[in-house]
């Protein structure tokens, strides 16, 4: 499985409803919807209600990344407003296995995400439990930022990992990720690839979403 996640976070929110159909038509997978409440990360974005009207405008599965504090008083609410996918930190919660049993109890795939400086030797004891897990290859905040380099190992490991525990759990990455390295991380391992400003930034997001496809088959 390898999957195109375009992230709204890099739309135009004022035409969002033409932008969702526009990289529907390119032919994006998903859609990745970053949930920051200027806590947990320094920037604040939507709550359920925007997941909802989103819902709303498309069939494509939703994939709503909670960068938020507390996330356990929330999934409940995001996954009624149409989510497909919740993800919650790992550095988050002090109870992650019974925050993603919760996840998938409300109906939705469960994934753990890990902030850069978190090593994945952290998720041995959840990789049975989850349905996938996603690497943070920037600092979460802000689209727009730069690759960070270490990422592509920490994929490798992880991968390394899901094997030896014969788990059915995929890797997404979220972060920097372009036509320049979509390859190098589909070979360490990456199944859904969270793209922003490579897509939504394009001249030509069809043309853009097309070349990464073929680039990742």
């Amino acid at each position: 499985m390898k999957l195109i996640a375009p992230s709204v976070l890099s739309a135009d929110f004022s035409q969002i409803a033409s932008q969702i159909e526009m990289i529907t038509n390119a032919g994006a997978d998903l859609l990745h919807l970053d949930v920051m409440d200027g806590h947990f990360v320094p920037n604040i974005t939507f709550g359920p209600k925007m997941v909802a009207d989103i819902r709303k405008l498309t069939k494509l599965p939703l994939d709503v990344h909670l960068m938020i504090s507390e996330p356990e008083k929330y999934v409940n609410e995001f996954a009624k407003a149409g989510a497909d996918w919740i993800s919650v930190h790992y550095e988050a919660t002090d109870h992650l296995n019974r925050l993603i049993h919760q996840i998938k109890d409300a109906g939705a795939k469960a994934g753990v995400v890990v902030n850069p400086a978190t090593t994945v030797d952290v998720l041995t004891e959840i990789i049975p439990y989850v349905d996938f897990i996603l690497i943070m290859s920037v600092n979460p905040g802000f689209g727009g930022q730069k690759f960070i380099t270490t990422s592509t190992a920490k994929a490798k490991k992880l991968s390394g990992m899901i094997k030896e525990q014969n788990s059915q759990a995929f890797i997404e990455m979220d972060g920097g990720i372009g036509v320049d390295n979509i390859k190098m991380l589909s070979d360490a391992g990456v199944n859904v690839f969270v793209a922003g400003n490579a897509v939504f930034g394009s001249a030509d997001p069809a043309k853009t979403i097309a070349e990464m496809k073929k680039l990742i088959s």
